[in-house]
């Protein structure tokens, strides 16, 4: 049984190869480019398999009409349910009202709770966040409701303080707009290595980047090519201290956005899934046994499920 480490970047799909539209391309990503083999994800360069990483397309339109959007990509990747063809429609950012009993009851931290696997959610919030939310409880994403209604505690200051969170902006700068003046800043490297240590500690990791699809509705692309690099940096934070023989890394996205900066909406591209370290080749051919000729983003939670050992928690819906 793997470990697993999930990097969920928001709104980051598979576009053209054109540095004058796509940051992806434009970007300096070492890191990312060293487990690709030098290249980054294209609609050139959709499928690749090498010794250190396998990269597969994900299709994010889940068979409907319309612009994929946040709320109905995120459940479907985060509890293997199409849910924009449950509920007959694209929707986003947050997940429609009917949706909500289906992350309550089939989300991945619930799984992983039912099957006795430690699941963690690393992001750290500031007490603003935890004030919004109990205002405006219909507010919360996708990520952060299946962790409140799984009982898988939601990171804060003192969790970034003792270095067992990490900042959504991966260095913590923007804290002491936030009311956190002392909250120490940390290099991208430093944020990844703290992932790695809680890999040691949890069966699953998550850590999300939300930035990539606000830097695409922004249609910056000096922007937008400094949160890449950052992000990139935090990779490489993790590559070099991270456990690989043990690890499964695993970085997707939920719809196409901060690939195609010619526009500020979403896309209906493909979305990456790249896997790298523990079995990564055999991971994506269960991903493919699940998915078929084309994979799609309800096929990676049945396949996580297997990789932690945790398939039988508890039966999806059809």
């Amino acid at each position: 049984m793997s470990r697993v480490l999930l990097f969920f970047l928001d709104g980051v799909g598979i576009g053209r190869k054109d540095p004058h539209i796509n940051p992806v391309v434009a970007a300096r990503m070492p890191f990312l480019r060293g487990l690709l083999g030098g290249e980054v994800p294209s609609l050139g360069h959709r499928k690749w398999s090498g010794p250190h990483a396998t990269l597969l397309p994900l299709d994010a339109t889940l068979g409907v009409a319309g612009l994929p959007q946040s709320g109905t990509g995120q459940t479907a990747l985060f509890t293997g349910v199409n849910a924009a063809k449950l509920i007959g429609k694209h929707f986003g950012p947050f997940p429609y009202s009917t949706l909500r009993p289906v992350i309550e009851a089939h989300s991945i931290f619930k799984r992983l709770q039912l099957a006795a696997r430690a699941g963690c959610f690393a992001n750290a919030f500031p007490q603003k966040y935890f004030d919004y939310i109990e205002r405006r409880k219909t507010r919360t994403s996708v990520t952060t409701f299946s962790c409140l209604t799984a009982g898988i505690p939601v990171r804060r200051d003192t969790d970034l303080l003792s270095g067992m969170g990490v900042s959504a902006d991966i260095t913590g700068e923007g804290w002491a707009a936030l009311g956190y003046p002392d909250m120490p800043v940390i290099t991208p490297a430093e944020a990844g290595r703290r992932l790695s240590v809680l890999t040691q500690k949890y069966d699953f990791v998550l850590f999300e980047y939300w930035k990539t699809d606000k830097a695409g509705h922004d249609c910056n692309m000096g922007e937008a090519v400094r949160l890449l690099e950052l992000f990139d940096m935090l990779l490489g934070g993790v590559l070099t201290t991270v456990d690989l023989s043990s690890t499964l890394i695993v970085l997707t996205s939920d719809h196409g956005n901060i690939e195609d900066l010619s526009t500020r909406s979403h896309t209906r591209h493909p979305v990456p899934l790249i896997l790298a370290g523990h079995h990564h080749a055999q991971v994506a051919g269960r991903v493919n046994h699940f998915g078929g000729r084309t994979p799609d983003l309800t096929h990676i939670l049945p396949t996580l499920m297997e990789v932690l050992g945790a398939e039988h928690g508890q039966a999806q819906p059809s």
